[in-house]
């Protein structure tokens, strides 16, 4: 049972790290990674790269934040309003 477990190949997709505590802090590598790919395919020159890259990654965090603050009022402002729950 458990031992057999422990010899057994990581399978990220099947045993995915539980990051739900953190989870947020793993958004900025992320949003580094995307803007790195994304400019070094878009940008005409490089000169100006790793500033692209930077504000990139800003504007990629700011924007998950604002949908999760868009979320937030949503499902817990206006959702019980419209749908108000039953006595």
């Amino acid at each position: 049972g458990q031992q057999v477990m422990h010899t057994l190949a990581y399978r990220p997709f099947l045993d995915p790290i539980d990051a739900h505590a953190w989870w947020f802090l793993l958004l900025l590598p992320l949003a580094f990674g995307i803007a790195v790919a994304f400019r070094a395919v878009r940008m005409r020159s490089l000169d100006r790269y790793w500033r692209a890259v930077a504000i990139m990654t800003g504007q990629i965090v700011v924007g998950i934040l604002a949908l999760a603050v868009a979320a937030y009022i949503v499902i817990e402002v206006i959702l019980p309003i419209v749908t108000p729950m039953p006595a």
